[in-house]
């Protein structure tokens, strides 16, 4: 049955690449190499499907959701590496597998030198990744998460005063419908946004696409800086900020729920450490720098917004800022957008509920009988949510820990092993040191980039999710 489940997930992916295909005979380049891989794919989908032929989702138990998500992912990402690898675009496997992992799991690290030179649908698959994998993310949220305990409901459930699935849709498969219908329209948006505004449709496609992934993969070896308009950066800035948002609250935004928007207190957090950071950065680069006031502004807030949102889109290169500011930005790595968008991260509901809590726990010293439960949007937080979050927070900075003292065995230096981790495991894509914004992972080690490519699969499948197929007891009998 968990065979069936990952290959029917295959199948949708098969599916893509012959979408991708098309692209290929469009623009005269090899959609062979597509056609292949699109093959190769749909045959492993439909053997696994038809093992356990007529099993569904609502047979899977807590312990099979778990597989599913990881294999799944990991499957995508080991047959999703083939039109690379046919194609010659990337002719190493590790390197193949490293740009896939990025791409489902919306990271937008990168091992291409020359990302220009690159064949039209290699560039319209690398996004498509991103799109697959900001979309399964979704679905992950509001489907499947919630039957493992991890994140998803049980956080969305805190997030908002009632809400849950059923106050989207009276069945879960409904609420996932309605919020990729969401998610197809944004981008669509954002699309015929940046047609208008300059870009072709070919790029405005792709980094829409990515932009509402929150993943950063762009056509251009510069990212967004290639493009000198305003409009552009700031339709960007926008759709990037949208994305950061819990998509709960972007469909109760369409259907004129505001309500239930302003009430939301992680939305008013994300929007206030936008405007706050946004603010510092640009004030410091008007007088220090002494950059004109718009620009600032402009590159201030993209940086901020996409640093957060964890797409990773470049306007300006940041590590050649004031250390002040780099300090900011290097706390920024560990901030993360909302629960429930397609942004990667610890996610700042986390961070709320566990800054409340630790500053309870002082009056709770004083009134140690005192029930004092943390408050989210005026509504207990059950303590079982609380030790997952603390537990959550405290187990990411473990790995990130272990992980920059691995690449730096690597050989890295100080900042890049930190730099690598946080873009990775934090699944936001530039980072400090040899792989900042203006760099890539190319120089990595082989052994290194796989490391990394398990990080970023542990980031964006919220750790748990992962880490506990590694525990003895969750292969123990029942």
């Amino acid at each position: 049955m968990i065979a069936a489940t990952i290959g029917a997930l295959l199948l949708i992916v098969s599916l893509m690449m012959l979408v991708i295909m098309c692209v290929a005979i469009y623009f005269h380049e090899d959609w062979a190499s597509m056609f292949l891989a699109s093959g190769i794919t749909a045959a492993f989908g439909f053997g696994l499907y038809t093992i356990n032929f007529g099993n569904r989702l609502k047979d899977v138990t807590k312990r099979d959701g778990f597989l599913i998500v990881a294999l799944g992912w990991v499957s995508m990402s080991l047959l999703g590496s083939l039109p690379f690898l046919f194609s010659g675009s990337i002719p190493l496997v590790i390197d193949a597998i490293f740009e896939t992992v990025s791409g489902f799991s919306t990271t937008g690290a990168t091992i291409l030198t020359d990302i220009e030179s690159q064949p039209h649908f290699i560039l319209a698959w690398r996004s498509m990744t991103h799109w697959i994998g900001g979309m399964g993310i979704i679905v992950l949220t509001v489907a499947i998460l919630p039957l493992l305990g991890v994140g998803g409901m049980q956080l969305f459930n805190a997030e908002a005063p009632g809400l849950s699935p059923d106050k989207l849709h009276p069945r879960i498969t409904g609420t996932a419908k309605r919020l990729w219908l969401l998610y197809l329209i944004l981008t669509l948006a954002e699309s015929i946004a940046l047609y208008v505004a300059g870009m072709d449709l070919f790029d405005a496609v792709n980094h829409a696409m990515a932009t509402m992934a929150t993943g950063g993969f762009s056509t251009k070896n510069a990212s967004i800086a290639y493009y000198t308009s305003p409009v552009i950066h700031y339709i960007i800035i926008f759709f990037m900020f949208l994305a950061g948002v819990n998509f709960t609250m972007l469909f109760f935004g369409f259907t004129g729920k505001f309500k239930n928007i302003l009430a939301n207190e992680e939305l008013k957090v994300y929007t206030f450490n936008t405007l706050i950071f946004g603010t510092i950065i640009t004030a410091v680069l008007v007088l220090v720098q002494g950059t004109p006031v718009e620009e600032s502004f402009r590159n201030g807030f993209f940086t901020v917004i996409s640093i957060i949102t964890t797409t990773g889109f470049v306007t300006d290169n940041y590590l050649l800022w004031p250390n002040f500011l780099i300090f900011i930005i290097f706390i920024l790595f560990f901030s993360g957008g909302s629960t429930g968008s397609t942004a990667g991260g610890i996610k700042l509901m986390r961070h709320i509920i566990l800054i409340k809590n630790s500053f309870l726990e002082l009056k709770r010293q004083i009134h140690p009988h005192a029930i004092i439960p943390v408050r989210f949007n005026g509504r207990a937080v059950p303590q079982n949510i609380t030790n997952t979050v603390s537990g959550f927070v405290l187990i990411w900075l473990i790995v990130f820990f272990i992980g920059a003292f691995v690449m730096s065995m690597f050989g890295l230096d100080f900042m890049s092993a930190v730099g690598s981790v946080t873009a990775t495991l934090g699944n936001i894509g530039p980072g400090l040191g040899s792989v900042g914004p203006v760099d890539n992972f190319a120089h990595i080690p082989q052994g290194a980039k796989l490391f990394l490519s398990f990080l970023m699969l542990l980031g964006r499948l919220e750790l748990f999710t992962v880490l506990i197929l590694f525990m003895p007891f969750f292969w123990q009998k029942r």
